[in-house]
């Protein structure tokens, strides 16, 4: 190849490299901007927002601040504030992530490592499962926990996070990629029990994949309104979707900043949670530990 040929093709690649950054810059920069201009409203006072867009921040961050308490609290007749809304979707949050994580990289192990008769049939049930939308069983389900006595409670948001398809799906095709069976095999002859093999060596070998479930999880947990609208009825219960929701179709009350700072502050758990947990997302694991 030539000189002339060289520099052609090392501008070709110069070229391509300087298109796929503006992409990634361009996508970057459409991700973050309705973050960026929620945070500037919530600085901002409600008639500068019904006037428009703005990029600069304003003067009103702690006058919203204390807004949302002063406006929205017990003293004025609201049975949900900020502080106990935030608690209960912390009450709700954290047992459903864990209980999604777990018993999903639990049910996946078990169809990956175990050969059993209907192991296929059980897989094509969780494909099924998965295409079933929750809006279609809420209502059967609501009158389960009506009978039952748990409506009006937090076990229905809770306790269904033990069947996550979408989460075991996930799980699944990374373990079929990336879990070493050689590894399992080496931990039944050494005399480790199944638990003790899952919990000890699966597991934390399974970092990235439940780190990356977990802030899916988080986020799906943490934002869900239908669920708790549906299941939830006394308001002294309600979440954070459901305070936002509150103060965004109250009339006498209705100010923008104040608004905006309520959805900053429910942006802000999440935010805590994805930088916690991105590290192993990144990072990674070295998987497969015995090459054969």
């Amino acid at each position: 190849m030539s000189k002339s040929q060289d520099a052609s093709y090392e501008g070709r690649i110069k070229a391509t490299r300087l298109f796929r950054g503006a992409i990634c810059i361009l996508l970057c920069i459409l991700s973050l901007l309705p973050f960026y201009i929620m945070i500037i409203n919530a600085t901002r006072e409600s008639t500068e927002i019904a006037k428009g867009i703005s990029l600069l921040p304003g003067s009103k961050f702690i006058d919203n601040f204390k807004g949302i308490f002063e406006k929205f609290s017990p003293d004025l007749g609201f049975q949900l504030s900020l502080g106990k809304a935030m608690l209960n979707s912390i009450i709700v949050v954290i047992p459903t992530v864990i209980l999604q994580v777990y018993f999903a990289t639990l049910t996946a192990y078990g169809v990956t490592v175990y050969n059993f008769k209907f192991k296929k049939a059980a897989w094509a049930f969780i494909y099924a499962i998965m295409m079933i939308p929750t809006q279609v069983s809420i209502v059967g389900f609501m009158q389960f926990m009506m009978k039952i006595d748990l409506y009006d409670t937090y076990w229905p948001l809770i306790i269904p996070a033990m069947a996550a398809p979408s989460t075991v799906y996930f799980m699944k095709q990374y373990m079929s990629s990336g879990l070493s069976l050689e590894i399992v095999e080496a931990s039944r002859i050494d005399g480790a029990g199944e638990f003790r093999t899952f919990n000890t060596i699966v597991l934390p070998l399974m970092k990235p994949a439940i780190a990356t479930q977990a802030i899916f999880g988080f986020v799906g947990t943490w934002n869900n309104l239908y669920g708790p609208t549906m299941l939830l009825s006394s308001p002294s219960k309600g979440t954070m979707p459901m305070f936002v929701s509150m103060i965004q179709s109250n009339d006498k009350q209705r100010d923008f900043g104040v608004i905006y700072m309520g959805l900053f502050i429910t942006v802000i758990p999440i935010m805590i949670a994805y930088f916690m947990l991105s590290k192993y997302i990144v990072a990674g694991v070295a998987l497969g530990g015995v090459k054969e």
